[in-house]
């Protein structure tokens, strides 16, 4: 690395951690709108009187302890492992398309949660559902892999993101497929379905938190490798990277992500397709910057989200997933365009 070289990383390093320091600032306004907005408006005033002393007889404060705080913790640590996830699939495939939703990631996880929800209740634990997220979302991308590898010149971008999108649409047939034979865990998880943070109880959080911090870490161990890996895999060969260790843990950390985020809130997509881009730029390139960007970022696009979703229609409300179609379907038609030109 030449000195001028390993300055324009410092540089690019010290930006970073500027943006980091701001988009942090950015996503804790956004946390105390989302606390504040809702049919009944909160004031923030009233959250440090519920942080200092919490009163059951206070309506208010029950309302931010008993739904409202539980929709920003889901909101917060699913945008973050969406967005994590994303740019773990964009960088081990060097796909700009590679995204949960896309890859068939959310649609497995998906697919695994119904069929577990149409158990009788006594016979699955609070750990099974985020556990049995991961392990679809898993197989249904290891499915996705197979058959994109196949054929005389292997696994390709577009091959990937097509086999993706067929078998999302199986497994969404399959999730039909279940929920017509079965009415009453149709009614369950009706709103689910659709990608909603409404709803998200701390029951449903703490068994999937372990899961996703676990993944988290692991992506922050291979992250250093990541950058190698930018270069070409023989280029981080000849560096001394275990290439297919660091694939394989970094595709087993997004499935796990993926399955935490969906046991939660349900198949939200494109969050993982919007951030980790920005992420990226904002970072210089580097992966260990570039994480904890992505995980704010998404954290606060999900939020963001929410609130427009429960305003622009108020009283009625939106479900998360279809206002981050909305701004997510039009850049992901743009990635097409300008990686098929």
């Amino acid at each position: 690395m030449t000195a001028a070289s390993g300055r324009l990383r410092r540089a690019g390093a010290g930006q970073g951690g500027l943006c980091l320091v701001l988009l942090a600032c950015a996503t804790c306004l956004v946390a105390l709108l989302h606390l504040s907005t809702g049919a009944r408006p909160i004031a923030p005033s009233v959250l440090i009187e519920t942080i200092g002393g919490f009163d059951p007889g206070n309506l208010d404060h029950r309302i931010l302890t008993g739904i409202r705080l539980p929709r920003l913790a889901a909101g917060l640590a699913c945008g973050a492992a969406l967005s994590v996830s994303g740019l773990l699939l964009q960088s081990l495939l060097r796909n700009p398309l590679g995204e949960p939703h896309v890859l068939g990631l959310n649609a497995g996880a998906s697919l695994a949660v119904v069929a577990l929800s149409a158990l009788p209740a006594g016979l699955v634990p609070g750990m099974a559902r985020p556990l049995a997220a991961a392990l679809g979302g898993g197989a249904l991308f290891s499915l996705v892999l197979v058959l994109a590898s196949a054929g005389r010149i292997g696994l390709t971008m577009t091959k990937v993101t097509f086999c993706g999108i067929a078998l999302s649409a199986l497994a969404s047939a399959l999730i039909s497929a279940i929920l017509i034979l079965d009415q009453e865990t149709l009614e369950q998880i009706r709103l689910w379905l659709a990608g909603d943070l409404a709803g998200a109880a701390w029951s449903e959080i703490a068994p999937a938190l372990p899961v996703m911090l676990c993944a988290l870490l692991a992506a922050a161990l291979i992250a250093p490798r990541l950058d190698a890996m930018a270069l070409g895999d023989a280029a981080a060969v000849s560096l001394g990277v275990p290439v297919r260790a660091t694939r394989l843990v970094g595709l087993v950390a997004t499935a796990a992500l993926c399955g935490g985020a969906v046991s939660i809130a349900g198949p939200i997509g494109f969050v993982g397709l919007i951030v980790p881009g920005i992420a990226h730029r904002l970072s210089g390139g580097r992966h260990l910057l570039s994480l904890p960007i992505a995980a704010i970022g998404g954290g606060a696009l999900l939020l963001a989200a929410d609130v427009a979703g429960r305003t622009l229609l108020a009283p009625q409300e939106i479900a998360t997933g279809i206002m981050t179609a909305f701004i997510g379907a039009p850049v992901f038609l743009l990635i097409v365009a300008r990686t098929l030109r």
